[in-house]
Protein backbone atom coordinates (compact mmCIF):
# COMPACT_ATOMS: atom_id res chain seq x y z
CA UNK A 1 0.00 0.00 0.00
CA UNK A 2 1.64 3.49 -1.08
CA UNK A 3 2.01 5.81 2.18
CA UNK A 4 1.33 8.95 2.03
CA UNK A 5 5.00 10.19 2.00
CA UNK A 6 5.60 7.93 -1.13
CA UNK A 7 2.49 9.63 -3.25
CA UNK A 8 3.81 13.16 -1.98
CA UNK A 9 7.16 12.66 -3.22
CA UNK A 10 5.82 10.64 -6.60
CA UNK A 11 3.44 13.22 -7.61
CA UNK A 12 5.38 15.78 -7.06
CA UNK A 13 8.41 14.40 -9.04
CA UNK A 14 5.82 14.12 -11.80
CA UNK A 15 4.46 17.03 -11.71
CA UNK A 16 8.07 19.28 -12.25
CA UNK A 17 6.43 22.10 -10.76
CA UNK A 18 5.06 22.69 -7.65
CA UNK A 19 2.97 26.47 -7.57
CA UNK A 20 3.49 28.43 -4.48
CA UNK A 21 -0.02 30.34 -3.79
CA UNK A 22 -0.59 33.24 -1.10
CA UNK A 23 -4.12 33.08 -0.68
CA UNK A 24 -5.44 36.70 0.32
CA UNK A 25 -8.93 36.31 -0.76
CA UNK A 26 -10.63 32.89 -0.14
CA UNK A 27 -12.59 33.72 -3.71
CA UNK A 28 -10.18 32.88 -5.86
CA UNK A 29 -9.63 29.43 -4.60
CA UNK A 30 -12.02 27.65 -6.81
CA UNK A 31 -10.72 29.36 -9.69
CA UNK A 32 -7.56 28.17 -8.50
CA UNK A 33 -8.15 24.47 -8.20
CA UNK A 34 -10.44 24.65 -11.63
CA UNK A 35 -7.18 25.78 -13.89
CA UNK A 36 -4.79 23.33 -11.96
CA UNK A 37 -6.88 20.27 -12.61
CA UNK A 38 -7.88 21.70 -16.19
CA UNK A 39 -3.78 21.99 -16.82
CA UNK A 40 -3.09 18.53 -14.73
CA UNK A 41 -1.30 19.92 -12.17
CA UNK A 42 -3.24 18.56 -9.31
CA UNK A 43 -0.67 20.05 -6.85
CA UNK A 44 -0.33 23.37 -4.93
CA UNK A 45 1.35 24.61 -1.56
CA UNK A 46 -0.37 26.94 0.35
CA UNK A 47 1.87 29.29 2.30
CA UNK A 48 1.53 30.74 5.48
CA UNK A 49 2.14 34.69 4.28
CA UNK A 50 -1.42 35.20 5.15
CA UNK A 51 -3.85 34.81 7.67
CA UNK A 52 -6.40 33.16 5.24
CA UNK A 53 -3.87 30.26 4.94
CA UNK A 54 -5.13 28.01 7.42
CA UNK A 55 -8.99 28.33 5.91
CA UNK A 56 -7.63 27.94 2.35
CA UNK A 57 -5.77 24.27 3.20
CA UNK A 58 -8.90 23.61 4.66
CA UNK A 59 -11.39 24.74 1.09
CA UNK A 60 -9.04 23.55 -0.77
CA UNK A 61 -8.62 19.94 0.60
CA UNK A 62 -11.79 19.35 1.20
CA UNK A 63 -13.21 18.04 -2.19
CA UNK A 64 -10.00 15.63 -2.40
CA UNK A 65 -9.39 16.58 -5.81
CA UNK A 66 -5.91 18.29 -4.92
CA UNK A 67 -2.95 17.33 -3.15
CA UNK A 68 -2.64 20.17 -1.00
CA UNK A 69 0.24 21.03 1.10
CA UNK A 70 1.39 23.78 3.62
CA UNK A 71 4.93 26.50 2.96
CA UNK A 72 6.15 28.61 4.91
CA UNK A 73 5.48 26.52 7.98
CA UNK A 74 7.84 28.12 10.62
CA UNK A 75 6.11 27.08 14.21
CA UNK A 76 4.75 23.82 15.28
CA UNK A 77 1.01 25.54 15.77
CA UNK A 78 1.02 26.35 12.11
CA UNK A 79 2.33 22.60 11.48
CA UNK A 80 -0.26 21.62 13.68
CA UNK A 81 -2.92 23.49 12.07
CA UNK A 82 -1.84 22.73 8.44
CA UNK A 83 -2.27 18.66 8.98
CA UNK A 84 -5.45 19.03 11.02
CA UNK A 85 -7.03 20.93 7.53
CA UNK A 86 -5.86 18.48 5.50
CA UNK A 87 -2.45 19.51 4.22
CA UNK A 88 -0.67 16.57 2.80
CA UNK A 89 2.93 17.87 2.64
CA UNK A 90 4.70 20.39 5.25
CA UNK A 91 7.46 22.91 3.55
CA UNK A 92 9.04 25.30 5.73
CA UNK A 93 11.64 28.16 5.13
CA UNK A 94 14.80 26.53 7.36
CA UNK A 95 15.22 23.19 9.38
CA UNK A 96 13.05 23.80 12.43
CA UNK A 97 13.60 20.78 14.55
CA UNK A 98 9.86 20.90 16.10
CA UNK A 99 8.22 21.23 12.88
CA UNK A 100 10.30 18.61 11.31
CA UNK A 101 9.39 15.94 14.39
CA UNK A 102 5.96 16.51 14.48
CA UNK A 103 5.11 16.07 10.48
CA UNK A 104 7.34 12.87 10.86
CA UNK A 105 5.39 11.38 13.85
CA UNK A 106 2.14 12.12 11.38
CA UNK A 107 3.54 10.50 9.00
CA UNK A 108 3.20 13.69 6.76
CA UNK A 109 6.58 14.22 4.71
CA UNK A 110 8.33 17.54 5.13
CA UNK A 111 10.69 19.72 3.27
CA UNK A 112 12.97 21.82 4.85
CA UNK A 113 14.34 25.04 4.04
CA UNK A 114 18.03 24.64 3.36
CA UNK A 115 21.24 26.53 1.85
CA UNK A 116 24.22 24.99 3.19
CA UNK A 117 25.99 21.37 3.55
CA UNK A 118 25.15 21.75 7.27
CA UNK A 119 21.43 22.07 7.12
CA UNK A 120 21.38 19.83 4.41
CA UNK A 121 23.51 16.87 6.63
CA UNK A 122 20.57 18.15 9.32
CA UNK A 123 17.64 17.23 7.37
CA UNK A 124 19.94 13.75 6.38
CA UNK A 125 19.82 12.94 10.11
CA UNK A 126 15.96 12.98 10.25
CA UNK A 127 15.97 10.79 7.67
CA UNK A 128 14.87 13.23 4.53
CA UNK A 129 16.42 12.72 1.31
CA UNK A 130 14.15 15.33 -0.15
CA UNK A 131 14.96 19.18 0.59
CA UNK A 132 13.86 22.19 -0.19
CA UNK A 133 17.33 24.88 -1.47
CA UNK A 134 16.06 28.10 -0.52
CA UNK A 135 16.37 31.10 -1.80
CA UNK A 136 17.88 29.25 -4.74
CA UNK A 137 18.82 32.02 -6.21
CA UNK A 138 20.91 33.90 -3.57
CA UNK A 139 22.81 30.65 -2.00
CA UNK A 140 24.08 29.69 -5.62
CA UNK A 141 21.45 28.71 -7.75
CA UNK A 142 22.31 25.54 -10.58
CA UNK A 143 25.61 26.05 -9.76
CA UNK A 144 25.30 25.30 -5.82
CA UNK A 145 23.33 22.67 -6.40
CA UNK A 146 25.83 21.06 -8.76
CA UNK A 147 28.27 21.60 -5.70
CA UNK A 148 26.39 19.82 -3.42
CA UNK A 149 25.26 17.02 -5.08
CA UNK A 150 28.71 15.76 -4.79
CA UNK A 151 28.57 15.08 -1.02
CA UNK A 152 24.81 14.53 -0.69
CA UNK A 153 24.82 12.37 -3.93
CA UNK A 154 21.68 11.13 -1.94
CA UNK A 155 19.64 13.68 -1.55
CA UNK A 156 17.20 15.78 -4.11
CA UNK A 157 16.47 19.85 -4.20
CA UNK A 158 13.63 21.07 -4.84
CA UNK A 159 14.55 24.32 -5.42
CA UNK A 160 12.98 27.80 -5.08
CA UNK A 161 13.23 31.74 -5.65
CA UNK A 162 14.35 33.45 -8.37
CA UNK A 163 13.64 30.55 -10.62
CA UNK A 164 11.01 31.55 -14.32
CA UNK A 165 10.31 30.40 -16.81
CA UNK A 166 13.52 31.46 -18.65
CA UNK A 167 16.10 28.97 -16.07
CA UNK A 168 13.28 26.58 -15.45
CA UNK A 169 14.73 24.31 -17.59
CA UNK A 170 18.17 24.26 -16.77
CA UNK A 171 16.97 23.27 -12.84
CA UNK A 172 14.98 20.44 -13.93
CA UNK A 173 17.78 19.03 -16.41
CA UNK A 174 19.44 18.36 -12.98
CA UNK A 175 19.20 14.63 -12.04
CA UNK A 176 19.13 15.53 -8.37
CA UNK A 177 16.36 17.69 -8.72
CA UNK A 178 13.00 16.93 -8.12
CA UNK A 179 11.27 19.95 -9.18
CA UNK A 180 10.69 23.28 -8.92
CA UNK A 181 8.68 25.67 -6.22
CA UNK A 182 7.52 29.30 -6.90
CA UNK A 183 4.74 31.49 -7.31
CA UNK A 184 5.42 32.27 -11.08
CA UNK A 185 3.69 29.20 -11.80
CA UNK A 186 0.47 29.88 -10.57
CA UNK A 187 -1.02 33.06 -8.69
CA UNK A 188 -3.45 34.92 -6.82
CA UNK A 189 -2.54 37.64 -9.03
CA UNK A 190 -2.48 36.09 -11.87
CA UNK A 191 -5.87 34.58 -11.29
CA UNK A 192 -7.32 37.83 -10.66
CA UNK A 193 -6.62 39.22 -14.04
CA UNK A 194 -9.61 38.34 -17.00
CA UNK A 195 -10.97 35.61 -14.60
CA UNK A 196 -7.93 33.26 -14.96
CA UNK A 197 -7.50 33.53 -18.49
CA UNK A 198 -4.06 34.52 -18.79
CA UNK A 199 -2.74 31.99 -15.96
CA UNK A 200 -4.49 29.70 -17.50
CA UNK A 201 -2.61 29.92 -20.93
CA UNK A 202 0.79 31.03 -18.78
CA UNK A 203 0.78 27.67 -16.54
CA UNK A 204 -0.09 25.44 -19.94
CA UNK A 205 2.69 27.09 -21.47
CA UNK A 206 4.94 26.11 -18.80
CA UNK A 207 3.69 22.29 -18.66
CA UNK A 208 4.27 22.32 -22.23
CA UNK A 209 7.97 23.47 -22.12
CA UNK A 210 9.32 20.88 -20.04
CA UNK A 211 6.45 18.08 -21.16
CA UNK A 212 7.92 15.91 -23.00
CA UNK A 213 11.54 16.47 -22.07
CA UNK A 214 13.19 13.29 -20.94
CA UNK A 215 15.01 14.56 -17.75
CA UNK A 216 18.28 12.58 -15.63
CA UNK A 217 16.97 10.34 -13.37
CA UNK A 218 18.97 9.80 -9.99
CA UNK A 219 19.41 6.40 -8.83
Amino acid sequence: MQTVQSEVYQKIEEAKLLPLYTATNLDYLDRLEEILLTSQLPIVEVTFRSELAETAIKKLAKSGKLMVGAGTVRTLTQAKAAIKNGAKFIVSPAVIPEVIEYSLAQGIPVFPGTATPSEIQQAVDYGIHIVKFFPADIYGGLKAIKALSGPFYDVKFLPTGGIDEINVLDYLNHPQVIAVGGSFILSETSLKQDDGVTASQHLNELIETIKGKSFMISG
